[in-house]
């Protein structure tokens, strides 16, 4: 499982959206449509649990694997967790990288 994550900063974002937003990208090696649909309604209710811990105007996007139908729910939420700091930490090195370059 691979989660992409960006903080989006132009004024017209700022004016629509502050919440966090979230969108699945499932592909058909996953299985069928219902498998697939599955998926997204486990994935839709983990992330929805750990909104509260994203920064406000950001982006996410998690891309999932074949297989990722076989893994059980507290290895999910696992996979999940660990996936999310990955890409939080990403973005704060990004932050500071660009703060550095300006300062």
């Amino acid at each position: 499982m691979i989660v992409h994550l960006a903080v989006l900063s132009s004024p017209e974002v700022k004016r629509i959206q502050e919440e966090p937003r979230v969108g699945f990208v499932v592909s058909k090696k996953v299985g069928n449509s219902v498998v697939r649909s599955r998926t997204k309604r486990r994935l839709r209710e983990i992330m929805r649990a750990r909104l509260d811990s994203l920064p406000a105007y950001a982006s996410v996007i998690v891309r999932t694997r074949a297989g990722i139908n076989e893994i059980d729910h507290d290895t999910l939420v696992g996979e999940v967790d660990s996936a999310l700091a990955s890409a939080l930490r990403k973005l704060e090195r990004r932050t500071a990288k660009k703060e550095g370059a300006q300062g």
